[in-house]
């Protein structure tokens, strides 16, 4: 027997839904037991007052999912369903509050962080028209899965690009494109034993630190001194992978002179299994002089793995990086993913393509790198007026950020603290100590990130930042 109406009124659910979830419901409830036998088609349609074709879609819809089947000349019936174990309330299937996600009100904020981009200036018209060109003249590889590399058109752009702008030294075929420089270090540690030995800078990416940590692997962090990673402690250690920021240490900003880059050449050169991942994640940002070449491009026993990023020079959500692998490398690598499927958008890589094939690529970064060198100017100015002699400013003329020292008694907790309270996005340097505390010197440091930042914004930024400093 079947006890419901239809709701003709309903708008926003089809009558052949209606009746489709009313007998799911029915039989899942056991309400309509297994094996009874459905009113026909027109009888139901007669008795709800609706078209036979409506009857006819829920049917259809059942017998597709298994709740009914059709016997030929005899009609409908409800399948032998086996039941649920537990009855769960259904309040009981709600996540709990600890991991409800709250929408972040930034309203009133103001960003020093050093993982922003400012976009108010990026050339949105010349990226699409990049768009409509990958769009037109690739319509088949759009339809395909792309190779486990990136497209080869677009490895061979980003291979001539960095060979004339930080000279890296390599073949289209060694560059293996991502959604970030995190995954692609997982995919290369994917392929490691689990005794592999692994040094990291300390201060460094704690991300990198994290992901390596959390993958088992025996985890080094290795001090800095002003050259950047001290040499004898990396000899000590003996690490098979060693992960490196020479062009603009992360947090610090040390440049690594030429000395020290030969040194660790020289040590990587001492084993063929030892190799140097060099993470190249703003050096396009330098400011008054040359870029420094990249260590990459003084390898000469392929021990060097170049990783280099598309987020800090368009936008962060683009989601493409790359690295570029020595042959010994690549070789594993296409053994390990041969039917790995890239996980980059084929239509952002195209359109990455010719955006720098155009030209369009290398004015941006022409107009940025004076943006952002102006800007920086300004803080740095700002800071300095209004922080006195209780500031000393690593003044790096490289990147996206700096490193700021404050004379305080406040701890980096309450730092931290008071900054929330300021509505000032910071990140103290406690946040990539990787094996330690910062240690308490009346000091605390800042990593200064300026990308974001309006120039109209400084000095509110500067001001709250001084009342969170010396807040009593």
């Amino acid at each position: 027997m079947i006890f419901f109406k239809v709701n003709k009124n309903n708008k926003s659910t089809h009558i052949y839904q209606q009746i489709y979830h009313e007998l799911k419901q029915g039989i899942l409830e056991q309400r309509i037991p297994a094996n009874e036998k459905l009113p026909a088609k027109r009888k139901l349609a007669q008795t709800l007052d609706v078209s036979i074709n409506s009857v006819t879609n829920a049917y259809e819809q059942l017998i597709e999912e298994g709740y009914i089947y059709p016997m030929e000349r005899k009609g409908y019936f409800v399948e032998n369903i086996t039941q649920f174990n537990h009855h769960n309330d259904t309040g009981n299937l709600k996540i709990s509050n600890d991991l409800k996600e709250k929408e972040l009100n930034r309203e009133g904020w103001i960003s020093l962080s050093h993982m922003t981009a400012d976009i108010s200036m990026f050339p949105f018209k010349e990226w699409v028209k990049s768009q409509n060109k990958a769009i037109k003249n690739h319509k088949e590889e759009l339809s395909e899965i792309s190779h486990p590399q990136g497209p080869y058109l677009v490895r061979q752009t980003i291979a001539h690009m960095i060979a004339v702008t930080r000279g890296v030294v390599c073949e289209a075929e060694q560059i293996v494109i991502g959604t970030g420089t995190q995954p692609l270090v997982r995919q290369l540690m994917q392929m490691q034993k689990n005794n592999t030995k692994i040094a990291v800078e300390n201060p460094g990416y704690s991300r990198i630190y994290t992901l390596l940590k959390d993958m088992q692997f025996d985890v080094s962090a290795v001090p800095l001194d002003k050259k950047g990673v001290k040499v004898d402690s990396i000899e000590s250690i003996n690490p098979d992978f060693l992960f490196i920021t020479p062009s603009h240490q992360f947090p610090t900003g040390i440049i690594m002179p030429i000395s020290r880059r030969i040194e660790l050449l020289n040590w990587a050169a001492l084993s063929q299994n030892s190799y140097i991942i060099e993470d190249d994640y703003d050096s396009e940002f330098k400011y008054g002089t040359d870029n420094i070449p990249s260590l990459q491009s003084l390898d000469r026993n392929q021990r060097v793995i170049y990783s280099g990023t598309f987020s800090k020079t368009l936008l962060p959500s683009l989601r493409i990086s790359y690295a570029v692998l020595p042959p010994d490398l690549l070789r594993a690598y296409r053994r390990h993913y041969e039917d790995w499927i890239q996980g980059s958008n084929s239509l952002g890589l195209f359109t990455l393509h010719y955006f720098i094939d155009s030209g369009e690529y290398a004015k941006h970064m022409k107009r940025m790198n004076h943006h952002y060198e102006i800007k920086r100017k300004n803080l740095i100015k700002e800071l300095r007026l209004q922080f006195k002699e209780a500031i000393h400013i690593k003044d790096v003329p490289a990147g996206l950020h700096f490193l700021a020292q404050f004379k305080t008694e406040k701890s980096y907790e309450e730092i931290e603290a008071k900054a929330r309270q300021e509505k000032l996005e910071i990140y103290t340097l406690r946040r990539f100590m990787l094996d330690d505390e910062p240690a308490e010197t009346s000091t605390i440091e800042l990593v200064i990130g300026f990308a974001s930042i309006g120039n109209e914004e400084i000095a509110e930024a500067v001001d709250r930042l001084y009342r969170v400093v010396n807040f009593s």
